[in-house]
Formats: C-alpha cells, sequence, structure tokens
C-alpha cells in the first residue's frame, strides 16, 4: 500500500512539473520589438542614456517614418520609461541646410518599454545627409544622441506638397494609411505640414478634404467611400474603398473653408 502511493505521488508530481513546463513553453515572454528593425543605438552622454531606434520597415523612403525609441540607463542597463525626449532632423545640403516635419513621442511615459515617435522625410539622401538628433531629458539629466538616415524615394510617391492657391503656403501632404491595402474598406490617413521656413513644419489642421478614388485604366471609382476628416496634431482620417487589385489613384481636393487651397494632389496605391 505504502509502495502504490508513492507510484501515484511520483506520477501526480511528474504530470504537475509536466503541465507547468508545457504552460512556460507555450506561453513565451514577447519583446516590446518583435516585428520592428533596429536601425542603430548609441549613447545621449549627458542624460547617461543609452538610446536604441527602431522601425516598421526596413528601408526609409521619402515621406511619413514611424519612429520608436528604447532608452537605458547606461550605468545600470535598465529601462527608462520615462523620459522627455526632442527629435531634430535635419539635411545637410552642403550650401544649405533644411529641417523637416516631425512628432515628438506624444507622452513623457513610453508605450511597451518604447516611445514612438516620427519624422516626414522631405527628400532622398541623393540631395544630400539627413541626420536625427534625440535630445533626451531623465531625471534632470540632459543628453543628444544624433545619428545619419538614408532616405529614398520609393516607387509609388507617399509624400506630396503644393502652394495653395489660397494663401501662397507650402505645405506637404504626407500618406501614412493604408499600408497594406486590400479589397474592400481601408483606413485613409494623411497628415499635412505647413512650411513657415527652413526649419520650421508645424501640424496644419485647417483643411476640409474631399476625396475621390478612381481606377484610371478600368474607367471606374468606387462607393462608400469616407473623406478625410482632422483629428488633431495634423492627422486627418478617412475610408477608402478598392473593389478589386491594381492601379487606384486618389485624387484629393484642400479646401480652407469656401476657398479651394489644391485640387491637383493624388496618391498611386497599386496592390
Amino acid at each position: 500500500m505504502k509502495k502504490s502511493f508513492n507510484v501515484m505521488l511520483s506520477l501526480a508530481s511528474f504530470i504537475i512539473l509536466f503541465f507547468t513546463s508545457c504552460s512556460k513553453n507555450e506561453i513565451p515572454e514577447s519583446s516590446p520589438t518583435d516585428g520592428l528593425t533596429k536601425i542603430t543605438e548609441g549613447y545621449a552622454p549627458g542624460a547617461a542614456a543609452k538610446v536604441e531606434v527602431y522601425t516598421s520597415v526596413s528601408v526609409i523612403n521619402t515621406g511619413y517614418t514611424n519612429l520608436y525609441l528604447a532608452i537605458y540607463d547606461s550605468l545600470s542597463g535598465n529601462r527608462v520609461d520615462n523620459a522627455n525626449i526632442q527629435l531634430t532632423p535635419m539635411m545637410d545640403m552642403g550650401s544649405m541646410q533644411h529641417s523637416s516635419p516631425f512628432e515628438n513621442p506624444a507622452s513623457v511615459n513610453a508605450v511597451n518599454h518604447l516611445f514612438p515617435c516620427s519624422v516626414v522625410f522631405i527628400m532622398p539622401s541623393t540631395a544630400g545627409n539627413w541626420t536625427v538628433s534625440v535630445t533626451v531629458l531623465v531625471n534632470g539629466k540632459l543628453g543628444t544622441f544624433s545619428f545619419p538616415v538614408t532616405v529614398v524615394d520609393p516607387v509609388k510617391s507617399t509624400l506630396k506638397s503644393f502652394t495653395a492657391l489660397n494663401n501662397g503656403a507650402k505645405y506637404f501632404v504626407a500618406l501614412i494609411n493604408p499600408v497594406k491595402p486590400h479589397i474592400g474598406i481601408n483606413d485613409m490617413e494623411i497628415a499635412i505640414y505647413k512650411k513657415e521656413s527652413m526649419m520650421s513644419y508645424p501640424a496644419e489642421n485647417g483643411f476640409t478634404i474631399l476625396m475621390e478614388p478612381e481606377m484610371p485604366t478600368m474607367g471606374h471609382g468606387s462607393p462608400n467611400n469616407v473623406n478625410p476628416i482632422g483629428i488633431g496634431n495634423g492627422h486627418y482620417k478617412g475610408k477608402v474603398n478598392f473593389t478589386m487589385t491594381g492601379l487606384w489613384q486618389v485624387n484629393l481636393e484642400f479646401m480652407m473653408g469656401s476657398e479651394v487651397a489644391d485640387d491637383t494632389q493624388f496618391f498611386e496605391i497599386e496592390f
């Protein structure tokens, strides 16, 4: 009887260990950078911080680029989830320099250990040299890490610019979505920035946008589209309906009040 009890106890212990092991193997801990591409890392010495820079793409194109920053204490190696971060993109063309539109992290608090931000690169690296400086303020300590970026023009442009008919100002329009277009209703998102100077490109929230997709080779458009409307910080969101695969031209008309600012811009989307 004692032997039988010991056998049963050993069997129960094995089952517990087996399922505990399986449970651990089935739910591995995920990394916040899974699915992202690391482009560089370096130190912001004055802040005693190490900065790792990630993107969601393998190649950086002209247009809107999401960046994700991971910050670490350079002494302890621990993650820093509370920091004030400021970006400064700069293009050096030799005889002149200029910046570009950008968006700093929306909060001093990290999102899943990362600080999301973005830069809108307005020209490719064939025109000069891009660098992005990341200034970090951690626990009252300030430091900067700068890194070069290679930017190329995509086959289908995701960045447009125009000089407004109503006020003569120059605007940049960056396509954000759809990233992976498909048949049916897709999220449509663009961001608009005004060029105030070579160093200042603030977000523009004052437009009303009319959108009309068409398939030039087929001679038809699509129903059930929703014009992009402003959601703040220069971003406009709507819905675009692609009824079949192929090359689509998404035509955009920009209004300020009752005045037409531009009606010549469009994005080509092919899938």
